[in-house]
């Protein structure tokens, strides 16, 4: 067996989510229609996570997840239990390549704050519980998830602000992610992620449009941005280990934003001090690896092997990639990964968890191959 390292990200990692089993989705299904409790539910959520885990295991990972078994959005769920949130159904054609026909989406409605018994807290233990030798990986939305979804792209916030200024509710919002990252070091965890698609809005020129059609300036944002996230990690204990997963959407197989990470790289890459990136490289859209040159310390997971699709990549095209994104960064720095979680809500991509467990394995073999034991 391969020894268990003790530094995460992982040579083989994953970005956090896999897809709901059938009973799973039965259990949920009958909490929302009241045919069980919400102990039902829990003790069939405890039960499918220990398998889940257990797979882990199997398929070589050395940090397990809980699979985000108990969220229907990899953010929402999150988010909208911090004080200060409101949270409400929208309408969304054509998102997602028109796949997603409704959002729960968010608002920053009153002051911000990190509740003691956020309900995460508890998700993790319970992960950490069974994860033996194992390191109990938990994932989270970022801060810009806030910011850009409940503040400066939320039409209620700008219409009512609840702030005086931007700048007011930007230092909340790292105030709420100090507090969030000391609750979660204080239960026992030493690897948290980030997860954040608000980065991919500056990627690609329809967004850019959108977001300067509504009057913000695009280098303004991007700089807030990196300020946010750098102060949410004033604090960080030295033993924890944190990383950012810049993702570009995943729902059943579908995406969001599109462009190289040439926009963001120089903020984000140069002075956000993350341990990690994980990054999406699985396709043409997510260009080449040329904003790397701006990576400092930093380890960086590649994303290259999609969860959207179930064919398995060419071993030796994904190596030749790897060789060339060391003309960037050492090897020593890099991480192999899915681009992306198997399931961001609670529909999954449009694969099989056969094909899921293919695609893990797959990661791992490689890792092995391209870094050793």
């Amino acid at each position: 067996m391969t020894k268990i390292a003790t530094k995460a990200p992982f040579r083989a990692d994953v970005v956090g989510s896999f897809l709901r089993p059938q009973v799973l989705k039965e259990a949920r299904d009958n909490y929302q229609r009241g045919k069980i409790s919400k102990e039902d539910l829990r003790s069939v959520e405890d039960a499918e996570i220990t398998k889940l885990v257990a797979k882990q295991k199997e398929a070589g990972l050395q940090a397990v997840t809980d699979g985000e078994f108990r969220r229907k959005y990899w953010h929402a769920d999150f988010i909208g239990a911090i004080e200060g949130i409101r949270t409400f159904e929208v309408e969304v054609p054509g998102f997602f390549q028109g796949e997603m026909k409704t959002l729960t989406s968010y608002t920053v409605e009153s002051e911000l704050r990190f509740p003691e018994d956020h309900p995460f807290l508890e998700h993790f233990r319970y992960l950490k519980s069974i994860a033996g030798e194992h390191t109990a990986k938990i994932t989270i939305p970022g801060p810009n998830m806030i910011f850009h979804s409940g503040v400066v792209n939320s039409q209620p916030y700008l219409d009512n602000p609840s702030y005086p200024a931007l700048a007011t509710v930007a230092k909340d919002i790292a105030k709420v992610y100090q507090d969030a990252i000391q609750a979660f070091y204080n239960a026992g965890c030493r690897y948290l992620q980030f997860d954040d698609t608000s980065w991919g809005a500056f990627l690609g020129q329809k967004f850019r449009k959108k977001i300067e059609a509504n009057g913000w300036n695009i280098q303004e944002l991007i700089q807030m941005f990196a300020d946010i996230t750098i102060e949410a990690l004033a604090n960080k204990p030295d033993d924890m280990v944190i990383t950012l997963h810049v993702c570009r959407g995943n729902f059943k197989s579908s995406w969001l934003y599109e462009g190289d990470y040439e926009a963001i790289a120089k903020e984000l890459f140069s002075h956000v001090p993350v341990d990690a990136f994980f990054l999406e490289f699985d396709d043409q859209r997510s260009g080449d690896f040329t904003p790397l040159r701006y990576i400092q310390n930093q380890k960086v997971v590649l994303g290259l092997i999609t969860s959207k699709t179930a064919e398995l990549e060419d071993p030796e095209a994904i190596k030749k990639r790897v060789a060339q994104a060391t003309k960037y960064v050492d090897l020593h720095q890099l991480c192999l990964s899915p681009q992306c979680g198997f399931a961001s809500t609670e529909e999954g991509n449009l694969i099989t968890e056969e094909e899921q467990w293919a695609k893990v394995r797959h990661v791992v073999e490689l890792a092995l191959e391209i870094w050793g034991a």
